[in-house]
């Protein structure tokens, strides 16, 4: 019997080369539930915007992280039972929130139809080199922003304009840090599998 690892296949994201064979549906479950945790966790890494409704938090880097590691499905129902529980009162939003009414949950929506675009990305290699995971990055941070800026305007009754100044404008050069280093952590993760396969 072998011991070497796997050699990374194509249309695999990073939880597809856990050893599982025999208990994958135990493992999803746990990935699942992990991604979820790991979410609320890095929503409690929250920093006030003067001016704005919406901290810079961790969970937005978090979300794409996970959608990327974990594929469309997995990254989907992670953000799906972080959006649940926190909605029916877990207090794992930013800043130790949760339920319905915040004028921030547009981005909690966002970060779960990213995640799932961005897991869906990384099954084509999307998370394989610096640039494609640049793109992947930037396209989840828009749908993101495309979802929790509107969803803003329309719980708080600020103008569309007024939403982008104080949803938007202030989280550009985080998002581009966050991305930068998704960047360097991606590719690299997958090179160190590759050279290992």
């Amino acid at each position: 019997m072998s011991t070497a690892a796997a050699p990374v296949r194509s249309g695999a994201v990073l939880a597809d080369l856990l050893p599982a064979a025999r208990h994958r549906y135990a493992v999803d479950a746990a990935l699942v539930l992990g991604g979820a945790a790991l979410t609320g966790i890095a929503a409690q890494i929250a920093v006030p915007v003067p001016g704005s409704p919406v901290p810079v938090t961790g969970q937005t880097f978090a979300a794409l992280l996970i959608g990327t590691a974990l594929g469309a499905r997995r990254g989907f129902l992670s953000l799906a039972l972080y959006a649940l529980v926190g909605m029916a009162g877990m207090p794992w939003f930013a800043e130790a929130s949760s339920g319905w009414s915040m004028p921030s949950l547009g981005y909690v929506f966002g970060m779960l139809l990213a995640a799932t675009v961005v897991g869906a990305l990384a099954r084509r290699g999307g998370d394989r080199s610096v640039l494609r995971t640049a793109g992947t990055m930037v396209l989840g941070s828009a749908i993101i922003y495309a979802i929790g800026v509107p969803y803003l305007a329309l719980s708080t009754g600020m103008s569309l304009s007024a939403a982008v100044a104080a949803g938007l404008t202030p989280f550009l050069i985080g998002d581009a840090l966050k991305a930068a280093l998704a960047m360097g952590v991606l590719p690299t993760t997958w090179k160190l599998l590759g050279q290992r396969g």
